[in-house]
């Protein structure tokens, strides 16, 4: 078992310390990594597809969890800043009222991961199911349809501020080592995020209208996840496939 789990070759370690203590901490991690197996190591790249097909999985609960999603690189976007600020303000504007207010649930949520491309609706503890996916449909055309008075001046600003909050969130030492890792293993240079950063402050409003557009693409995927009561799942009749969990 661990010669076929464990390989030197494929091993990356995160240490965060000051220079003193890595001194002494080196040679012991060194000592421990040459006594792991080690044998040749072939890298394929790593890629994240929505499963396609709508199903629906049946726990004993009042509530559901209602998650619908695409990868947009497959539908030919490509990243641009400015899908952080359009995508926290899309959370926090329209699937705040239109599935936390107006639906009941207790909470609502779009992601998306610019290094896979996925794009994802979430909502949980929610009442609704069949209402929830149809507003996920429906975000497309609010961001299409924003204009100067439902989109000012001032709720643009805000929207930025918090992406740029976001990205340059405030870290703990633990947190920075672990980022660094990450930026690394993603390629995600200080110039690239120079790149994301300018694109962030230049959002505006034809990128909400042209991201609108990409959001069509994504009310037509099958990628529809449910996870909730049987009655609710199949009183939804939104062609779900139902398999018991729970």
């Amino acid at each position: 078992m661990r010669e076929a789990l464990i390989n030197r070759q494929a091993i990356l370690c995160n240490v965060t310390l000051d220079s003193t203590n890595w001194e002494a901490f080196k040679p012991q991690l060194e000592s421990f990594l040459s006594a792991l197996p080690e044998r040749e190591l072939t890298i394929a790249p790593f890629a994240v597809q929505p499963s396609q097909s709508k199903e629906g999985l049946t726990i004993p609960a009042q509530v559901n969890y209602v998650g619908k999603g695409a990868n947009l690189y497959d539908l030919g976007y490509e990243y641009d800043g400015s899908a952080d600020v359009i995508v926290g303000y899309l959370r926090m504007a329209y699937l705040w009222e239109k599935i936390r207010v107006q639906g009941g649930a207790y909470g609502a949520f779009s992601v998306f991961d610019d290094s896979s491309g996925v794009f994802t609706f979430i909502s949980y503890r929610d009442p609704n199911i069949a209402a929830t996916i149809d507003n996920y449909d429906k975000a497309a055309a609010f961001l299409k349809g924003l204009d100067s008075s439902r989109l000012s001046d001032n709720e643009l600003t805000k929207a930025i501020i918090a992406a740029i909050g976001d990205l340059d969130a405030y870290q703990l030492p633990d947190a920075k080592g672990y980022t660094s890792m990450l930026r690394y293993l993603t390629h995600r240079t200080d110039e690239l995020r120079q790149e994301i950063r300018d694109q962030v402050l230049s959002t505006n409003g034809e990128d909400f209208i042209a991201f609108g557009e990409v959001l069509e693409k994504v009310a037509q995927s099958d990628a529809v996840t449910v996870l909730g009561s049987q009655n609710a799942i199949e009183a939804a009749n939104v062609g779900l496939e139902v398999t018991k969990v729970l």
